[in-house]
Order: C-alpha cells, then structure tokens, then sequence
C-alpha cells in the first residue's frame, strides 16, 4: 500500500481501491496433435490417480500409481470435444514423470496439466497408446471472483483398526459435501490422510471416493504421512521446496515432506509441513517462518487473501491441546502470522472441532470478542484458526480441560468469558460425528463453516460407549442435527486499515449489470459491473464519507487532497487516470468547500493519478465538522484485460 503521510498530523485516510474482475481467456496449452504412441503397447494397469491442485486456477497436477515403466501421458480434452465417449484427434498431451516406488511394487507417475480455460468440463485419461486408463472429468470455473472451497480434517483409514469402515465413512463424507456444494473448487487437506504412511491398502480406501479424480485435492502432510514416502508418490503438489528444512529431521532420504504454496483466484495458499518443527533437528519453526515470510513477500501482493494450511493445531482443545511440541509451535509462528497479514489458518491433527478468536501475535486480539460470536471484524494482524474433526469417523478426541497456565503464549489457561473452554477457543465442539469444514471466500468476507456430514456412528470401541459428548454435546448430551446442519459459522471481515475498498468487475466485452453496495466496519463499495458504452467501460459510485472535525482556534485554512496510484494485477496493470471524481459537501460544517471536479483521463488528463483536492477549508472559517464525499467516475478502454485489480487512494489532511 502506498501511504502518503499528512503534512500535520491532522488526521490522515488511506483509501483502498480494488477492481475484481474477470481475467483473460487463457490459451489453452500442450502441444496439440493427434495422439501418438508414447511408448510400444504395454499391459500396464493403473491404480490411484488423483487430481492434484495446481500452481493457479489454470493448472492440475495428476499423480497415479502403474504396473510398468514405461512412457506414460494425460489425454486431456474439452468434454464436448468427445466422440462418442472417445477422444479423437487434436487432444492435447502431457508427459508424465515418476520413479519406481520405494516400498511396494510398481511405479509412480506425474504430470501437470496446464493452460486450462475458465468454465471448461475436461475429460482425461493416463497410460500410453493402446492402454489407457478409464475416462475421468473436471470443470473450471470462472478464473475470478467468489469462490468456495472445502478443509477435511483426517480421515487416517486405518486407525479405527477397521479400514472397510474407515473408507466408508470417508466416501460418505465426500459423497455429502460434493453433493451439498457440486461446485465448490478445491478439496484441501488437513493431513493424515492414512493411519500408516507406506499400507498401500489404506492408500487404496483413501483414493476410494471418485471425487478425487473430478476435484483438485490439496494435500496436507500429517504425523502419520510423514514416515515414508508414499505421501510424495500419491501427490505432486506446486511450487514445492523439498530441502532438508522442510523434512522430520531433515531426513529427505526415506521421510515425505516439502513445503508448497499457490494461488487460487484471490488466495495465497501455503502449505507447510509441520512435522518439522525443532531446529535442533533440521530446518524447523525457523525454516516454516522463513517460508512463509518469503511467499508472502513474493506473492502477496497478487491475492486479496492468505491461507495457511498445516497438520498440527496449535489452538487446539482435546488430547494434543497441550502437547510440548504444539506449544513450541504456538510460541514460533503466530507473531509472524499476524505481522504478514494472514487471514485464515486451517489445521488438523487433534480430530475436534475448534474456532479461534482472533489471535494477534499470540494473544487475543479483542478482549470483548464473545464465545461463538458469528462475524469477527479483525484488526490488523487478526488472524482466525480453524482445526477440523475428523472427516472419516476413524477417530475422534474428546475435549480436554484448561489448566492454570497462562492465557497467553504457550499456555493452556481458561477463557474468562467462557471458564470450560480454552483462552483462545471462541467454540469448541466434539460430538463424535463426521463433519467438515466449507469457506466461502467472498470479495469482502471470508465465511467458514463446520458441516455435519454424518450422524452417531457405531463407538469405536467398549470405552467409546456412553462418554459423555457421544452423538450430543458434551454438556448435554443432547442428538446432534442431521447431516448437512452446521456446528458453527463465522463470517471473517478483512482489515482494510484507515481506508475503504471499491471493487468494480470489468467484463471481457459484453454490457453486464451494474450496482453498488457501501460495507460497514471499513467494508466494500461494490461497483459492480462496468458497462460497454460509446467504446470503454464505464462504472460509478461512491466513496464512503470523509469526516472532517476542526475545532482549532486559529482557524487556519485545511485542505484533503488524494493521488490514485496504478490499478495492478500480477503483471496486468492499467493507470488510475481512468478514475475521475465529482467531489461534494454531504454534510455542511468547518467552512468545507468540494473541490474542484476531476474527469476520468480516458479522453485526456491525468485523472486522479496526481494530486487532487477533495475539499477545504479557507483561513477564518468557522469551527465544526464536516462530511466530505465523491462520486466516482471510471473510464477504460475497452481492451483492458480481465483481471483483479487494486490501487490504492491516498486521502491526506493538510492543515496549516
């Protein structure tokens, strides 16, 4: 953000401007051809293929498992494309890559799909000409704008010591979020996803559900992931640093591990692998802040949102709540976390529902935040963690009791607006069902939900029966809702500092609808969608009131001025002389005068890109306060790309 700071420090508002709008249409990638021989016929079967997600919403990973070694492909192709079910020529090919597994028989193999289109079904296949695996299918949506994804908390088939009903339970949960939520875009994964790192059998009840194969699945490294290297076999994920830092130990040799991170539409995702974590023994807490701190430095800039996702919560409240390891990663990462402005964090490891409240810099953040409280306006540096149940029923934690150490840091104290539930848990909920977690991420809000996705199953054993919580609350005992009702909702609304955000959606080439909405609590100005008019785009609006209070009584003259820098996305970019304003006395006081009107620079002129006044005030003017408003006026060529852009408006107070 470019801050201008005031000449006196008579007040000062930083005013954010965002266009969120629909990028273009990528050209689809691959060398297209009629398909070819990869590799003389061979008799290969192929077993666990995933869809991986990619380093954008332009990209998938696909990772299976094969009999042979041989040359391998992906097939790829528009679904509408297809003759008959067949794929004909001018298909699209990718090589895949792999090695041999290192400890059970066959081969693993990769390949990344690139240069998809937006709002395209593909069909898709592995193997090599004259073998081909079954036909599978994805969509993409629209590279901009809302979007939701799902978090699922480990299934770890296995661990009930009953892998049948563990896959079960798994295939259900998945059979009722992607038929609750059919387009929701990414699957992501709180880890452990087996309960034995190399038992291939528990891999294959894993990959049971067909949704990982029509869905992007971001894995998550768990505990019970690390010890082998299936996990590295099964998935391929982007942007992957796999140096001895990011390993248990810094064992790269037989461990799974590596630290990754992407962007999805307007999210930063980093994935760490928190198995790694003392720098007595490899890279550690040291070497994830160092991650993170780089990504975000890097990226940040190129999403509205940052996403945090690793395997051990470190805001907890059940068996791991007070685990050493975990209170040594809630000293490491939280005041890194909230200074590079994460939003979100997603773990799992401790198989029980919790909601933080908001955390900054390993405290809480708003005293008077309450328990359970459904919208959080987060400060600067607020960040919101999440710890998913499990999503399988293999294993659940009971809640554990706070104790009398500390409410701050590594402690484990009670709450004092709510004495059974820990210092830093704004809800808590463990009731032995199935569930998972589904966020919408909005163009102001980011919106998280715990979803039952089964009801009381069958105790796990003798102990299980009759505990307390068991399918009801652990207060009560009570049944819980039926499956799809929510255990907990919470709308996150964005810091936006001293400013105000304005979106504005540029369509490709068509008019679109137009509208606009003003956001408390530092809220959006929507502008919705520009309309095509005479050859440009055109929107409108308004900024969100200035405030003016003078009381001084030498009664000098003040003035606002603003500068409106460039309008980027990523590499796209476009100037903010496009912007224009009328500004405007909505409420009379302090002798404020608006200033002069400034036309958008589409015609010529420099726009809002220099100095503008928003209003004054001359020498002898009377004391009081005043509101200061302006309508906005945008005005681009029609040819401007797709994308989701931001600039920012600087307001500064001059007084002398």
């Amino acid at each position: 953000m470019l801050l201008v700071v005031p000449t006196r420090p008579s007040g000062r508002a930083a005013l954010w401007l965002s266009a969120a709008a629909v990028s273009a249409a990528l050209v689809f990638g691959g060398a297209l051809a009629a398909p070819t021989s990869a590799s003389a016929a061979d008799t290969a079967s192929y077993t666990g293929i995933v869809l991986g997600v990619g380093s954008d919403e332009a990209q998938r990973n696909i990772s299976w498992y094969s009999t042979t070694d041989t040359a391998q492909l992906v097939q790829l192709a528009p679904s509408s494309a297809l003759v008959g079910g067949d794929f004909v020529t001018s298909v699209t090919t990718f090589a895949a890559s792999g090695a041999a597994n290192t400890t059970t028989t066959g081969f693993n193999r990769h390949a990344t799909l690139s240069g998809l289109a937006e709002n395209t079904q593909y069909s898709y296949r592995v193997g090599s000409e004259g073998n081909w695996s079954p036909t599978y299918s994805f969509k993409t949506q629209s590279f901009e704008g809302d979007f939701d994804f799902l978090f699922f908390g480990d299934p770890q088939i296995g661990s009930s010591g009953n892998v049948p009903k563990d896959q079960a339970g798994w295939v259900d949960t998945m059979n009722v979020a992607l038929s609750a939520n059919p387009n929701a875009e990414l699957l992501v994964s709180g880890g452990d996803q087996v309960e034995t790192a190399n038992t291939e059998s528990q891999w294959d009840a894993f990959m049971a559900p067909d949704q990982l194969r029509q869905y992007p699945w971001a894995a998550t490294i768990g505990n019970h992931d690390v010890g082998g290297k299936a996990y590295e076999q099964h998935f391929y994920t982007p942007n992957t640093d796999r140096s001895a830092a990011y390993y248990r130990n810094g064992n790269t040799a037989t461990d799974s591990g590596g630290d990754y991170w992407y962007i999805y539409k307007d999210v930063l995702f980093i994935d760490l692998n928190s198995n790694s974590y003392n720098s007595a023994t490899g890279g550690g807490d040291a070497a994830h802040v160092q991650y993170v701190t780089d990504v975000v430095n890097a990226h940040g800039a190129d999403a509205k949102y940052t996403v945090l996702t690793y395997h051990h919560s470190i805001y907890s409240a059940a068996d791991h709540a007070k685990d050493g390891d975990n209170k040594v990663r809630r000293v490491d990462f939280p005041t890194t976390f909230s200074n590079l402005g994460v939003d979100l964090v997603l773990q799992g490891h401790d198989h029980v529902y919790t909601r933080s409240y908001e955390i900054k810099n390993g405290e809480k953040a708003n005293p008077d935040e309450q328990p359970g409280q459904n919208d959080v306006f987060v400060g600067e540096g607020g960040v919101i963690y999440m710890t998913a149940n499990s999503a399988s029923g293999s294993k659940y934690y009971d809640i554990t009791a706070p104790d009398d150490s500390g409410t701050t840091g590594a402690g484990n104290g009670a709450d004092p607006l709510n004495p059974s539930n820990y210092w830093y848990d704004s809800v808590e909920n463990q009731e032995h069902v199935r569930s998972y977690v589904k966020v919408q991420v909005k163009a102001d809000a980011l919106v998280v939900e715990g979803v039952r996705s089964g009801t009381c199953d069958a105790p796990n054993s003798a102990v299980e029966l009759g505990k307390v919580g068991w399918c009801g609350t652990a207060a009560t005992n009570a049944p819980v809702d039926g499956v799809g009702s929510i255990i907990d909702s919470v709308t996150i609304h964005p810091f936006h500092g001293d400013g105000e955000d304005i979106q504005v959606d540029v369509p490709a080439a068509a008019p679109g609808e137009f509208g606009w909405t003003i956001d408390g609590q530092n809220g959006l100005v929507d502008l919705g969608t520009a309309q095509e008019n005479n050859g440009a785009f055109e929107a409108t609006g308004e900024i969100n009131p200035i405030k003016v209070a003078d009381t001084r009584s030498s009664l000098s003259p003040w003035s606002i001025t603003s500068v409106l820098g460039d309008f980027t996305d990523g590499d796209k970019t476009f100037s903010g002389s496009y912007m224009g304003w009328s500004p405007k006395v909505v409420t009379d006081g302090a002798g404020a005068v608006a200033g002069a009107p400034v036309a958008s620079g589409f015609d010529g002129g420099k726009g809002l890109s220099i100095d503008r006044v928003l209003g004054s005030g001359a020498q002898d003017h009377p004391k009081g306060e005043a509101l200061l408003g302006a309508d906005l006026d945008l005005k681009l060529p029609v040819e401007t790309a797709k994308g989701s852009y931001r600039a920012t408006l600087t307001l500064t107070a001059l007084a002398g």
